[in-house]
């Protein structure tokens, strides 16, 4: 059997491409050295793939920073704020992704959303009424000729037309009907070209397909499927589905003239029962995703073979493919030293599953599988996991009542008292958690995991940075304040390193938008809370200062989501489990003295279900109400926050608002301030800081601009509800760019206060 993988991870074995990016940003390295760090890149994850004998290799499924930017570039799709900025094509493309302030200008970034169910983050195109989509880039044709110039035949990968539209951003009066015909043309150019250049396949991406599909959308995929797919010539075309099932399309799929129909087998809870029931057609070839592309276990056989002998019931023809693309995992396993082998031998990375699929292929050509030395020892392995049942967490979660998801007294009280207790001044200004940083505090941390200094000299340094984050937020003049989490490496991380039941690796970074890369800990077993994680930074930072300093925490639904969950149990047990560890750490913090905690849960929005009609009854009935378990034995004197970012937040929004938290910080800066409409028209009740600059862009704004920004909120949020804050954490960003970005918006909440006070 013919194997095929979807994408591959793109940032390198030990992230290449951030560094070399980044040294590329700070003027380090120049353009042609960038793209020469790109083509090796490109080079060995080709010869990986072909060394592990993949029948199906991906081409231009490499980008410096998005694969959805790279089509809008593609087709002509720059808004013309870029274009004039006069900066090469790189740079231009850059400053779509990263925003620019420079001689030649001063923009924002594009927005910048969460890829579906995923904590990788795309870029939004912008189609404006003056946009004229048409072919104008060579990426695919260029990678495609590289990898034949080594030696390599690949298909070649473009993000496909209706997600490309659907995920569009359209800022004009224009609509998908108004350039859905151009777009059509575009791609069926690109299919022309790849044609005169040989290549046997293209793979057209379209994860749009396994939402929710009405009437009108199908019309569309029809219309614009047909004018593609109208003289494609010796180019075979795979429509390649992932993250869910085509259960609303499937008919329609094997309809139009595709050679090839990619099916999702992981996440798509229908896709074996529309096969069973609907059969394939014979014409096309299946490409079944059975290898997990989003999680890091060893795929169990037995079961993956189970569906195959289903799908050869119907005749299909089939290849065997990863789920969806290999981005979603870590490059490899070869990097992890520390890791047991009684743990590592559960799990695979992508060049694991590479092997994975070459195995399983061997596998079906044999007469009988099932008694192969390889499927004995793949089932031996799935019985064999050690230290995963704790009996007192299972019977926590099992004694769980009612009463403690409520919390009491009811928020507009608790708003009443709060106000009394804390007296901050209208417009509260504050930032998300972290502060900076800097290569002093990763070096320090280096040096304690290789034992240069001791763990007295390590907190002491700690110390010393939470006094002087103090000292500046005290001078910059923000009210309620927070310890700059210098002893954290990442927000998930920090915690599960803390909690019994997760594992750890070295080197797995996964990357999450652009140069941002994470390293996500595996939840190996049932979790609970060994000790206190925080209560002793929170409270010295307290004691630094008179003004309220925040306890930070991150959410019981974002460790899981931005975890590798088990797969022995379900999301919602591990989730309750995590629920129970963090309302632990809460009630410590309380007990502490600290009057503001936050929880971050921003990921909430991540898992949701991709069809509307799941939403409630596979994640919302119960990721809302863990939340609400973490805090609701506070005192209604302890101001609970909570923070989200970089998803769509407007269709949850009364689900949002049930979480019950006392105050929510948004990212709303990057998405032009969207979210507003949907706040006002739910009554939302939560006081509530939309993010007033991007974070995630190495601009500073203005204090006019904070302002009019605080001016947009102040005509859908009222006065006394509405906080001031960035929209995400500081890590990231450079002490050059945090202190007079701060400045300024303090200077904006200042300005306000003066205008209500007139």
């Amino acid at each position: 059997m013919k194997t095929s993988v979807i994408g591959y991870p793109r940032i390198g074995k030990l992230r290449e491409l951030k560094f070399a990016e980044e040294k590329y940003f700070r003027g380090e390295l120049t353009e042609r050295e960038l793209r020469d760090t790109a083509e090796a890149l490109r080079v060995e994850h080709w010869r990986t793939q072909d060394a592990a004998d993949i029948d199906l290799i991906p081409s231009n499924d490499f980008s410096f920073y998005d694969t959805t930017l790279d089509a809008a570039e593609l087709l002509n799709i720059v808004p013309a704020r870029y274009r004039e900025l006069g900066l090469s094509p790189l740079d231009t493309y850059f400053a779509m992704a990263r925003g620019y302030q420079g001689p030649a200008g001063d923009v924002k970034a594009l927005a910048m959303k969460k890829w579906f169910n995923t904590n990788y983050h795309y870029t939004v195109p912008e189609i404006d009424d003056d946009t004229q989509i048409k072919l104008v880039g060579t990426k695919p044709f260029d990678e495609y000729a590289e990898a034949r110039s080594y030696g390599f035949e690949t298909k070649s990968a473009v993000l496909g037309p209706i997600t490309l539209l659907k995920l569009a951003r359209f800022t004009g009066t224009k609509t998908i009907a108004d350039v859905e015909a151009d777009v059509a043309q575009a791609y069926a150019a690109i299919i022309a070209h790849l044609g005169h250049l040989g290549a046997p396949w293209v793979q057209l991406d379209e994860p749009w397909l396994v939402r929710d599909l009405d009437a009108d959308d199908l019309a569309l995929v029809r219309r614009v499927y047909e004018r593609v797919l109208a003289n494609t010539g010796s180019v075979k075309v795979l429509v390649q589905t992932y993250f869910g099932d085509v259960r609303d399309c499937f008919d329609l799929l094997a309809e139009l003239p595709f050679d090839a129909i990619g099916l999702d087998f992981i996440e798509g809870t229908r896709t074996l029962d529309l096969v069973r029931t609907h059969g394939f057609p014979k014409d096309k070839l299946l490409v079944a995703g059975l290898v997990n592309g989003k999680n890091i276990w060893r795929n169990h056989f037995g079961k993956t073979l189970d569906v195959v002998d289903e799908l050869r019931k119907t005749g299909a023809e089939m290849v065997l493919s990863t789920s969806c693309s290999l981005l979603h995992v870590p490059y490899t396993l070869a990097n992890e030293t520390k890791l047991k082998p009684e743990y590592a031998e559960h799990f695979a990375f992508a060049v694991e599953k590479l092997g994975e699929l070459h195995e399983l292929a061997t596998l079906l050509e044999e007469d009988d599988p099932r008694t192969s030395q390889a499927f004995v020892a793949n089932a031996q392995l799935m019985g064999a996991r050690p230290d995963k049942d704790d009996a007192a967490v299972q019977a926590r979660v099992a004694a769980i009542t009612d009463d403690e998801y409520t919390r009491l007294p009811a928020r507009p009280e608790r708003e009443r008292i709060q106000k009394d207790e804390f007296e901050l001044p209208l417009f509260p200004t504050t930032t998300i958690g972290s502060f900076p940083q800097t290569r002093d505090v990763r070096a320090e941390r280096r040096a304690l995991k290789r034992g240069e200094v001791t763990r007295d000299e390590y907190e002491q340094f700690m110390r010393d940075k939470i006094a002087a984050c103090v000292k500046l937020q005290e001078q910059i003049g923000l009210d309620v304040l927070v310890h700059g989490e210098f002893e954290r490496n990442d927000m998930v991380e920090y915690f599960g390193e803390q909690l019994n039941g997760f594992l750890f690796t070295e080197k797995a970074w996964v990357q999450s938008y652009g140069t941002r890369c994470v390293k996500p800990p595996i939840v190996w077993g049932d979790v609970s809370r060994p000790h206190a994680m925080t209560v002793k930074w929170s409270t010295y930072a307290q004691s630094l200062t008179k003004k309220p300093m925040k306890g930070m925490l991150t959410g019981p639904v974002t460790i899981l989501n931005w975890s590798f969950p088990r797969e022995d149990i379900s999301r919602e047990e591990s989730t309750k489990q995590i629920a129970l560890a963090i309302r632990d750490e809460v009630l410590d913090l309380e007990a502490a003295g600290i009057r503001v905690i936050q929880v971050d849960e921003a990921a909430l929005r991540e898992k949701l279900p991709l069809r509307k009609s799941d939403w409630f009854s596979e994640y919302l009935d119960w990721a809302i109400p863990a939340f609400r378990l973490v805090h609701s034995a506070c005192k209604p004197t302890t101001q609970v926050h909570t923070h989200m970012c970089y998803s769509e937040f407007t269709d949850i929004i009364k689900a949002i608002d049930a979480m019950d938290a006392d105050v929510i910080t948004f990212e709303a800066s990057r998405s032009d301030l969207l979210i507003l409409d949907s706040l006002a028209e739910n009554h939302f009740e939560t006081e509530v800081g939309p993010g007033v600059y991007d974070i995630h862009s190495p601009r500073v704004p203005s204090t006019e601009e904070i302002v009019d920004a605080l001016h947009k909120m102040l005509a859908k949020v009222k006065p006394e509800k509405l906080w001031v804050n960035p929209d995400c954490g500081l890590k990231t960003r450079g002490e050059a760019e945090v202190l007079p970005s701060l400045e300024h918006m303090v200077a904006a909440a200042r300005q306000l206060r003066e205008e209500h006070q007139a």
